[in-house]
């Protein structure tokens, strides 16, 4: 019976001298409270009752989230969240483990000083812009004091900007404000676009018809030329009284048809009679004589 006590204590001494260590993990072990080495993944042996397991160090990358309230340039209160990605350096466990109490909570000490130093320095708009910047030099000032404790900074990210919820709220009718403005203008342009264009094609439409019109008339004197010259040879001795009466009395009956041949036309003659054209004429003749009379 004493052997098999004697053997079960001996296996559980064996035992107590393994040591089993996860992969990115490692050992501190202490030998009557002094540090003595780390143990790294894999098995691992140390004596029994002489040394022991004082504690487990994570190697993984760790995340800390850091809130900073701090202020701006132009003195606008803002929340500042920071988040930190670390790890323990491999080489350096025991430093990380005896040089630091309470390690995160230092990190989150240095992110708060840089912090508040960095972005007091921009206006409310840089911020937003420059964050990245804040975050590389927020970084780069406590990596290296951090690499004394046996911790590594591998990258810093400011992860949200928080102002003040009025703050917000002028910022967002400055937005819209901006926005209407540069609504209004781009209808407003492209009004005046129209209006240019509708322009241009009136103009150009008037031209075309002027064209046509003066066309119409050198068409319309030249029949009249052909027609008076016909008229006067084929009746020989006719006056031009008679002429200018043949030439009115064929006006008259055509603008008579064009009336008759629009529904929509509202246009009356006055006077309307026939007789009426030798009045017409006579002025025509008397106006003409007189301005030939003012010539001379």
């Amino acid at each position: 019976m004493e052997n098999y006590i004697i053997i079960a204590i001996l296996v559980l001494l064996f035992l107590s001298t393994i040591i089993i260590v996860k992969e990115q993990t490692s050992v501190i072990i202490e030998r009557f409270g002094k540090f003595s080495r780390v143990a790294h993944s894999g098995i691992n042996f140390k004596i029994p009752l002489i040394d022991r397991k004082a504690s487990t160090q994570n190697l993984r990358v760790q995340q800390l989230d850091v809130l900073v309230e701090t202020k701006t340039l132009d003195n606008v209160f803002v929340n500042v969240k920071v988040s930190v990605q670390f790890n323990i350096i491999r080489s350096k466990v025991k430093e990380a483990y005896y040089s630091l109490d309470n390690a995160k909570g230092q990190i989150a000490s240095y992110i708060f000083d840089e912090v508040r130093a960095e972005v007091p320095r921009l206006d409310l708009d840089d911020l937003f812009s420059k964050k990245d910047d804040i975050a590389n030099a927020v970084r780069d000032n406590i990596a290296e004091i951090m690499d004394a404790y046996g911790y590594s900074i591998i990258k810093t990210l400011i992860t949200d900007i928080d102002p003040d919820a009025k703050v917000k709220e002028s910022m967002n009718r400055i937005n819209a404000a901006k926005r209407d403005r540069d609504a209004a203008l781009q209808e407003a342009e492209a009004k005046k676009i129209t209006i240019i264009k509708e322009a241009e094609a009136e103009a150009e439409s008037k031209r075309l018809a002027g064209e046509g019109i003066a066309k119409q008339r050198l068409e319309i004197i030249r029949g009249f030329k052909e027609s008076v010259e016909d008229f006067q040879r084929s009746l020989q001795g006719v006056t031009h009284e008679e002429v200018m009466q043949f030439v009115l009395m064929t006006q008259y009956f055509d603008t008579l048809n064009n009336i008759g041949t629009n529904s929509k036309n509202s246009a009356i003659l006055v006077p309307h009679s026939p007789g009426a054209l030798k009045d017409f004429q006579e002025q025509i003749i008397s106006g003409t004589f007189l301005a030939d009379h003012t010539k001379k």
